[in-house]
């Protein structure tokens, strides 16, 4: 039996394999092959392929009815340079994953747009309509509906009421049924049946509608003299919305009164008004819904407050005594009187701010606290429990002056004040204007020249530029972690590594690439000595904020490593740069003074002056891999590119595993998915890495297997004359990697072992180091103790090809034997970050001649005055993948 999924796949790579022919004679941006229709059964994998032809390094897009298809895991795997294949994995398909696929690709212009492939997904049925909860009447009848569709098809539907089924023909979709009435309480629910299975539908509940009961919680708030809030809960409406409430109404006196309310509902109050003061009332409360009327509530009584007097006191009078002013009006007649009446309330004030109120029982009263050379008002009111009533007009007393005549109190206000404070308030703010004018004029010309007197009276002259001018260009931000648009827990992790770049100096590019470059550096340290380190940086040309992110991710993660066979991060920094523009991201590294292994390797076997590397040198370059992956396997991560182009080797041989841009750290379980589009080493990744985008510390254990081999091959390609696409086919198919010449067969044996198809048969890396240290332990001990590495080398002629080159500008010595142009034809065909070693070439710094040492030194205190078009013609022999 074929899976979809891996039919698809088989399908792509014979698509590939049969335009292979005709590629040469197409001209031009275009997808090749032709459309399909692909039947999935739900839950399954589904792998889709589609071939473009005419474009290197390209970035196929996948779409799904015209939208871009974002989660899906997608893998780029080359034909020739310019035909690739992209292959679209779906997980788990599901009913929404069905529709039209299709890809798309742009170059200068030019869209290519492949044929549609149709992705149709069975199983079982789907609802698109189930019954619904509903509440109906006793004895009435009502509609139920249930639909569902495929595929497959044809389907039926299957009524159930309660636990079972109706005794009724199966109907296809959409099922309609006719219930003629219940008594109670009801469950209803369908079943859809094709040949995948049943599906049951929601269970539906229909209610039979009943009485509402009576409300609860009726009480009265805010009572005055003629007016009561009355609030309530509603009882349950047993599933028919009520409609109304009625309120009644009842007059507790000698002759009962009682009136019926209607109040339509929500909300639940109402406010009762044309009451009577001071009255005592009852009041019950019944709801209504469709059925009809639920019983009254308890009857709930409450009373009214007294109003406040309605009458005004008249004929008010003043007359003036020897001790003040008698005042005085008419008394309330009996009849309008009654037990709660208080008395009379006295108010007067001067200056419109009240003197004085006090309250009397008869119709007069004696005043004698007031002012007599001021105006004085005076009103009287009614008062009872409940307040006071109308005042009357007020009463106006004239000072001691005019006390022959009255007049109405006014308040005269003269306007001379006011013009005055006006003109004063404008004088003012133009005499600050123009100080302030004039100060900035002389500011503006000489700065802050004159300051204060200071100590004895000396006049201190300062000077403070009011503006300043870059006649270099523009201006310069001082570059931040908050300035590149990183993630907040990524700025986290490296705030305590960051170094500022006046603190190291950069010197001549070790080498270059696609997307950034290295270049060594002297870091001054905390004690004041110089430190050569190598600084990774990003291209000037990059400014999105998500390569930065990326390309800092790999710092973060070398910041927690700590083993002296794992390249160790020494801190991040930022080069500021001109206004508007994203800083460049530089990562300082240790400075590896012989390159990277697999160059080493490479020009041992392949240089101008071939060495002979002996089988204890290259068991103990193992060891260091393998010490190294233990420690990164133990902090679990993944490394998922190790490789001998990814390992460095220091001034004392040992090798470090470097260049962590594709690893990940496994937070949960003890696999990581890939679920995006990258570009893979195919050669070194494991079967199930290729298959599934798996990767786990056993995937490392294979790629660990396939540097095994290129350290007894010294450098060769794995897996010669078989083209990327056919990896997957050829490992699938039992084959692996040849035994080299003269490798030792335990070493072999080691190697096969690391590439078992089922990863968990593969040994560890603890078992791994432990088999290599017992072999290079059993080997034959060297004459002198000395590495016949070091015997070849230390009458060599010189330093390493890196240093070779930062030293060939001012060092003409003839004895250095390094050929730039024919070292970097050799390593043209390696990527990532890599110093170029010659072998043959060791030379330590202490042996240069003193005017070689002079000018390095000069060379990288002027390094960061280095213009960006000056670096495009340094030498760079290195082909750099950042």
């Amino acid at each position: 039996m074929i899976y979809p999924g891996l039919a698809s796949l088989i399908k792509g790579l014979l698509l590939a394999i049969v335009t292979l022919g005709c590629a040469g004679n197409t001209s031009g941006l275009q997808f090749i092959g032709r459309g399909y229709n692909l039947t999935v059964s739900q839950g399954h994998e589904a792998k889709l392929n589609c071939s473009l032809l005419g474009m290197e390094l390209p970035e196929i897009q996948w779409l799904k009815d015209g939208i871009a298809v974002q989660s899906a895991d997608q893998m780029y795997i080359p034909v020739m340079e310019d035909h690739w294949i992209s292959f679209l994995s779906l997980k788990n398909v599901e009913r929404p994953d069905a529709g039209k696929y299709w890809c798309e690709a742009e170059t200068i212009g030019v869209k290519a747009v492949s044929e549609a492939i149709w992705i149709m997904v069975e199983g079982v049925p789907y609802f698109t309509m189930e019954p619904k909860d509903m509440a109906v009447l006793r004895n009435t009848s009502f509609n139920m509906t249930c639909a569902a569709v495929g595929p497959p098809e044809p389907l039926t539907i299957i009524w159930w009421m309660g636990d079972s089924p109706l005794q009724r023909k199966p109907e296809g979709s959409p099922s309609f049924l006719l219930v003629p009435g219940i008594l109670q309480t009801t469950v209803f629910s369908c079943d859809a049946h094709n040949s995948k299975g049943v599906a049951s539908s929601r269970a539906a509940v229909v209610h039979v509608k009943g009485l509402p009961h009576p409300p609860y919680k009726l009480t009265t708030g805010e009572v005055t003299s003629t007016t009561a809030a009355v609030t309530w809960s509603p009882g349950f409406d047993n599933y028919s919305p009520l409609l109304s409430c009625t309120m009644q109404v009842l007059l507790l006196q000698d002759q009962r009164e009682m009136y019926s309310q209607n109040i339509i509902v929500p909300p639940y109050s109402v406010v009762l008004d044309e009451l009577k003061p001071q009255s005592n009332y009852s009041i019950r409360l019944q709801c209504a819904n469709e059925v009809g009327n639920s019983d009254f509530t308890d009857w709930l009584p409450f009373q009214t407050i007294e109003s406040v007097p309605l009458l005004v006191p008249q004929n008010i009078h003043l007359t003036r005594t020897g001790s003040g002013l008698l005042l005085e009006w008419e008394e309330v007649p009996p009849d309008l009187q009654n037990d709660s009446l208080q008395g009379y309330r006295v108010q007067w004030k001067q200056d419109n701010i009240t003197q004085g109120e006090l309250i009397v029982q008869g119709n007069q009263v004696n005043l004698t606290f007031w002012d007599p050379l001021k105006d004085l008002t005076v009103r009287v009111c009614v008062a009872n429990s409940a307040g006071c009533g109308p005042w009357s007009d007020f009463l106006l007393v004239a000072s001691k002056e005019e006390a022959d005549r009255q007049r109405r109190p006014h308040t005269r206000m003269s306007w001379v004040p006011l013009v005055l404070g006006i003109l004063t308030a404008l004088v003012t703010v133009v005499a600050v204007a123009l100080i302030f004018l004039r100060k900035r004029r002389k500011e503006t010309r000489f700065g802050h020249m004159f300051g204060s007197m200071l100590g004895r009276g000396d006049p201190v002259i300062q000077f403070t530029a009011a503006r300043s001018f870059n006649r270099r260009g523009t201006e310069v931000l001082e570059a931040t972690l908050d300035s590149i648009g990183i993630s907040d827990e990524l700025k986290s992790k490296l705030t305590d590594v960051l170094i500022q770049q006046q603190q190291f100096t950069l010197g001549r590019t070790l080498g270059k690439g696609e997307f950034g470059s290295v270049r060594e550096a002297q870091l001054k340290t905390e004690d004041g000595s110089l430190q050569k380190v190598a600084v990774k940086m990003l291209k000037t040309e990059i400014f999105c904020s998500s390569d930065i992110e990326e390309f800092l991710r790999e710092a973060a993660f070398m910041k927690d490593f700590d083993h002296p066979n794992v390249c160790k991060l020494i801190g991040v920094s930022l080069k500021s740069r001109t206004k508007g523009r994203l800083p460049v991201p530089m990562v300082i590294l240790p400075f590896m003074k012989h390159g990277d292994l697999h160059t080493f390797l490479l020009m041992s076997r392949i240089g101008e002056e071939p060495i002979t590397l002996p089988i204890q040198t290259l068991v103990r370059f193992m060891i260091d891999i393998c010490s190294g992956m233990e420690y990164l396997s133990s902090k679990n991560f993944i490394h998922r590119d190790l490789a001998t182009r990814n390992c460095m080797l220091h001034e004392d041989m040992t090798v470090c595993v470097a260049d962590f841009g594709l690893s990940k750290k496994i937070y949960s379980g003890d696999y990581y998915r890939q679920g995006c589009a990258s570009k893979l080493p195919v050669k070194w990744l494991a079967l199930e890495s290729l298959a599934d985008n798996v990767y786990t510390m056993y995937s490392d254990v294979w790629a660990f297997g396939v540097s095994l081999w290129e350290i007894v091959t010294l450098g060769q390609t794995p897996y010669a004359g078989i083209e990327n696409s056919e990896i997957y086919s050829y490992l699938l198919a039992g084959n692996r990697l040849k035994q080299p010449p003269d490798c030792l067969d335990e070493l072999y044996e080691m190697m096969c072992q690391c590439w078992i198809t089922e990863p968990k048969r593969r040994p560890c890396f603890s078992d791994l180091k432990r088999r290599l240290e017992t072999i290079w332990g059993r080997l034959s001990v060297l004459s002198g103790s000395r590495d016949p590495l070091y015997v070849n080398l230390g009458e060599t002629c010189g330093a390493s090809a890196a240093d070779s080159i930062l030293h060939s500008a001012f060092d003409n010595d003839d004895q250095c034997c390094v050929d730039t142009y024919q070292t970097c034809s050799a390593t043209a065909g390696s990527s990532d970050y890599r110093y170029i070693v010659n072998p043959g070439c060791l030379r330590e710094a202490e042996e240069w001649p003193p005017n070689v040492q002079t000018a390095e030194a000069r060379g990288l205190l002027n390094g960061d005055e280095e213009d960006e078009e000056e670096e495009e013609i340094q030498e760079a022999c290195v082909v750099i993948n950042v």
